[in-house]
């Protein structure tokens, strides 16, 4: 650590956190600070890029109608108004399709196959889905129309029988990173097609604001290729936004966050497949006139709004189903209403492993099927524990902690008690308690003008590359700490050290923990770094995750 901070000229607390991202030397710590276009792999190493852009140049020869389909989220959506926005640029025969959400469910549908047929395509191009389209895609075959694949999510046992099939996950893929979102392998798709027409990586940056969305919403690592993608994507974001995007933005008074664009701007995306159809969202994402897309924005607003309604009162709703079935001491949820928004059970599941945090399945009525959002906590696989119970499931495909499926009715309560069993058997009981993972022990007087300017460029964060969590002892109210906002949920903090150092702090949800102050108790505080901006002017401010009372024997110096 010593040498890496000698050679950077950084002081410990910089070269312990770089050595916990994996970063040793300085040519690593060059990659990681000042991410290259030339760090991009090549895309023909992706098995099966070759045969896909083949068969797009034959399509665009032969002026054949192409239709590129994806998924309704904002990983699916993002990547059809990439791929669109490339295609169309230079060819007109290129069209957009994303699946309703409730009458065709996730993924390649029957449906969309008899949409393209009817519609004279000959060449459908999926992206964010379709790796377990084995049926879907022979279907098509036989209605003479030919598929490519562009997904990211783990492949079955068999792989569907399309011209093409682009999937670093596949265990043949020579693709030397595995973690691309959708987004990315579309980017890819777009990377190879540029080459062959003799453009450059530069030429095709103006992309990357999809796929930096995309990554962010998808949560998947921001390492390696990711980092490279999500950094040059969140730079197009902030220096040259395309229409759709200043529409979906807030007014912010600081540069545009990936925070920012988990909260603030992938939900108004996702609302429009939530609430009516994602085929909206892809038509403000490709939109060039302002003032339509701020049109557009305000619809999407009022989707996002009805959103957030839905999502709270099934909440709370799924929160007295766990209590009614005397379930709280289960090692997983699972729980189903035939009325539930199918829109929103994904986020019902995310809002339920805050209070019950263990993996968590809510299930509600899609057509003759009930079909449920998995979520699962740190350190445990759903999909390992849905592929267990498989004999109760009728289709499921996700990640490690985020997961669909379908099933029967009939299925519901043996896939209930199978899943229990799963998790009770296989899970290890410490990942049932949440833990706040700390990346460094420091003082306040470490945070100084030079430690944030180069903690700032460890960003964009993500999982991979969590924004830095730090812990600091001994600190003291100044008198200034207080509850703020509704019903006094939060705490508005001045805390200060032995040697008086002040800094101003937040903790969202710990309003209880006031008392902790009172009467110069001294406690401990977990929290990350950010700017504050207030009436024009940038201070930092702490953003604290969780506080405790000092014990004795780190009053007396002693290693906590």
């Amino acid at each position: 650590m010593i040498r890496l901070a000698n050679h950077l000229n950084v002081d410990h607390c910089i070269a312990s956190l770089l050595i916990q991202r994996g970063v040793k030397d300085f040519d690593q710590s060059k990659a990681f600070f000042r991410p290259s276009l030339d760090d991009l792999h090549d895309p023909f190493l992706m098995k099966d890029m070759q045969k896909a852009v083949n068969r797009i140049q034959k399509a665009i020869e032969n002026k054949e109608h192409i239709l590129i389909y994806g998924d309704y989220d904002v990983d699916g959506t993002t990547s059809v108004a990439l791929l669109y926005s490339y295609l169309s640029e230079s060819y007109s025969l290129v069209s957009t399709y994303i699946p309703d959400r409730y009458k065709e469910g996730y993924g390649v549908s029957y449906a969309g196959i008899d949409y393209a047929k009817s519609h004279n395509y000959s060449l459908i191009i999926a992206l964010d889905c379709g790796i377990k389209a084995i049926d879907k895609v022979a279907y098509a075959k036989e209605k003479g129309i030919d598929f490519i694949i562009c997904d990211h999510h783990r492949p079955g046992l068999e792989i569907p029988d399309a011209i093409a099939v682009l999937d670093p996950k596949q265990e043949d893929c020579p693709y030397p990173y595995k973690e691309l979102c959708g987004c990315g392998v579309g980017f890819k798709l777009i990377q190879a097609l540029s080459q062959k027409s003799g453009k450059t990586t530069e030429d095709i940056i103006p992309y990357l604001d999809f796929v930096a969305t995309a990554i962010g919403a998808d949560i998947v690592p921001i390492t390696g290729e990711n980092r490279v993608l999500a950094h040059f994507g969140m730079k197009q974001i902030n220096n040259a936004p395309r229409v759709g995007f200043k529409a979906l933005t807030p007014p912010l008074d600081r540069p545009i966050s990936m925070t920012d664009v988990i909260f603030k701007i992938a939900p108004r995306i996702n609302a429009a497949g939530r609430m009516e159809h994602a085929s909206y969202a892809v038509e403000i994402l490709i939109e060039q006139r302002l003032e339509k897309a701020m049109e557009m924005a305000q619809g999407i607003e009022t989707f996002n709004s009805s959103r957030k309604d839905l999502d709270k009162e099934i909440t709370k709703a799924a929160l007295e189903q766990i209590i009614k079935n005397k379930e709280e001491d289960n090692a997983s949820t699972v729980v189903y209403d035939p009325s539930w928004h199918k829109g929103v059970i994904g986020i019902v599941a995310s809002r339920l492993t805050e209070t019950y945090y263990r993996p968590t399945l809510v299930f509600t009525k899609s057509g003759d099927k009930l079909a449920a959002s998995a979520r699962s906590v740190k350190g445990f696989d759903i999909y390992n524990a849905l592929e267990a119970c498989c004999d109760c499931i009728e289709q499921f495909g996700g990640h490690k902690y985020a997961a669909g499926l379908t099933l029967r009715a009939d299925q519901f309560m043996a896939f209930k008690e199978k899943f229990e069993k799963v998790v009770r058997e296989t899970i290890d009981k410490h990942l049932l308690i949440p833990e706040i993972k700390v990346d460094l022990k420091i003082d306040f007087n470490d945070i100084t003008p030079k430690f944030y300017r180069i903690l700032k460029q460890f960003a964009p964060y993500g999982p991979g590359n969590a924004i830095p969590v730090f812990l600091t002892q001994n600190l003291i109210d100044t008198g200034g700490s207080r509850c703020v906002g509704q019903e006094n949920a939060h705490l508005k903090l001045s805390l200060a050290q032995s040697d008086g150092v002040i800094f101003d702090g937040i903790a969202f949800g710990l309003g209880d923990k006031l008392p902790l102050l009172k009467n110069n108790q001294p406690v401990d505080i977990l929290y990350t770094i950010d700017e504050n901006y207030f009436n024009g002017k940038t201070s930092l401010q702490l953003i604290i995750r969780d506080i405790k009372p000092t014990i004795l024997n780190e009053l007396n110096g002693s290693n906590p």
